[in-house]
């Protein structure tokens, strides 16, 4: 199995991109954060997502656990408050991550895809369907938070609360 720093690296990874739902006519930018545990006596990984889309002051919040990590596949958990707990399964090879859920019994169905960069971080896609025809489309960037990122935020904040 190829090692991957993102989700096998117990660090916070920070990310953006765009949403594209099938109901609205504009892209929505969002910002993303990862916290992720390190594989655990039961060969877990837990991970804590909080996605804020710009404009809304509710945060999302979802919950993944990752198992059964072998031979380059896995089963992933997710949960949060719309959908209760849904379980996929995943994919690893030397470049990408990727997961899906196709539960039919609940009408819902999507993937996630992580490809990794030269500089470590990950383009992403991924997207979601429901069975009353809602559909969501992702594209982003994550990237490990570091230093030099809370310092470019911080010059940022300062810019914008100046404007």
């Amino acid at each position: 199995m190829e090692r991957h720093d993102f989700i096998f690296n117990s660090v916070q990874w920070l990310g953006e991109g765009k949403i594209q739902l099938n109901m609205v006519d504009e892209d929505l930018d969002f910002y993303t954060r990862w916290d992720l545990t390190p594989i655990n006596s039961s060969g877990k990984i837990i991970g804590e997502q909080e996605i804020q889309i710009k404009g809304l002051s509710e945060v999302m919040h979802n919950q993944f656990v990752f198992s059964e990590i072998a031979a380059g596949k896995f089963v992933v958990e997710l949960e949060n408050q719309a959908l209760g707990k849904v379980i996929g399964h995943g994919l690893i090879d030397e470049n990408v991550i990727a997961w899906e859920f196709r539960l039919k019994d609940i009408g819902f169905e999507g993937y996630e895809f992580y490809e990794k960069q030269e500089d470590g971080s990950y383009q992403m896609r991924a997207e979601y369907a429901t069975s009353d025809q809602l559909r969501t489309t992702i594209q982003g960037k994550v990237w490990v938070k570091t230093a030099q990122t809370k310092a470019k935020k911080t010059k940022k904040q300062k810019s914008d609360e100046k404007s």
